[in-house]
């Protein structure tokens, strides 16, 4: 399945993308559920597909609603730094022991379709395209054996960073926690979408034109060891996301560095998942 979060006529609701509409699962489930984080939280994702063979009561065009950020509140956001060896190197750091962690808060983030915030107080508004793990089944040291029948979906994310204010000291919490920087959809794709282990490619476009490239299997710290590690020092939640890491080709790090301005467009593909597009726009 490929379940969304969205705002139509003035309310939220969540559905699913099928044959290019959008079905509305609120009504289609009678307002059993109030968004996608109650269904994951209620371990719903079976009776959301069993709803979806019936009838659709209420479809939309995709143009017609408002994206909202796939999981609009999660209990958590836990994002992983360098676990890519090819952004380990144009960092000029060697690969971390540990998987690095920091945390985004829920209210940063936005949907596709929907400007992210370049604030006045930045001139260097970095992308950072990354995979999404949304969790669908909670648990405290979670084994890598055990670790995918935790997911519930996966979904195209661009953990973009405020570099100025990332800068100020070694916490890189204050550069990324902006408004508005922190873009999740459009939809995510379900675990039964997404043969475990599959190898996701993942590709970052600015202006049309291909800045990040890598794969999940690149990955410095594969999807199993970072649930078994965030885990580890937390209980893993319904509806938490583990964003899992910008590849090499940030803007940062190119000669001469490049930032996002207003008036771009960026864009994060998970090929055969889902593409996340965004325009810049100055606060």
């Amino acid at each position: 399945m490929k379940l969304l979060s969205f705002r139509v006529n003035g309310h939220d609701s969540f559905g699913a993308i099928v044959n290019g509409k959008v079905i509305d699962l609120k009504e289609q489930m009678n307002g059993k559920y109030s968004d996608l984080l109650a269904v994951i939280q209620a371990g719903a994702l079976p009776e959301v597909e069993r709803a979806l063979s019936g009838k659709a009561k209420t479809t939309y065009a995709p143009d017609e609603i408002e994206y909202l950020p796939v999981i609009t509140k999660p209990p958590k956001i836990l994002c992983i730094g360098i676990n890519y060896k090819t952004h380990a190197e144009e960092t000029g750091k060697n690969d971390p022991a540990h998987p690095f962690v920091f945390a985004r808060f829920a209210n940063t983030q936005i949907g596709h379709d929907v400007p992210m915030i370049l604030p006045p107080e930045s001139v260097r508004f970095d992308y950072e395209g990354e995979i999404a793990v949304i969790i669908g089944k909670g648990g405290r040291r979670i084994s890598k054996a055990d670790s995918w029948s935790h997911i519930a979906g996966y979904a195209p994310y661009n953990d973009s960073s405020i570099r100025d204010w990332q800068a100020h000291s070694t916490q890189w919490t204050a550069g990324k926690n902006f408004h508005a920087t922190g873009a999740f959809g459009p939809y995510m794709a379900t675990r039964g979408e997404i043969t475990d282990n599959q190898e996701l490619h993942l590709v970052t476009r600015l202006n049309g034109v291909e800045m990040q490239r890598a794969t999940s299997h690149q990955m410095i710290f594969p999807i199993p060891h970072l649930i078994e590690y965030c885990s580890t020092f937390t209980a893993l939640e319904p509806g938490d996301v583990i964003v899992s890491g910008a590849p090499g080709g940030v803007g940062l790090k190119r000669t001469p560095p490049v930032f996002m301005k207003d008036g771009d467009i960026v864009e994060v593909e998970i090929e055969g998942v889902a593409t996340l597009r965004n325009p810049i726009k100055a606060e």
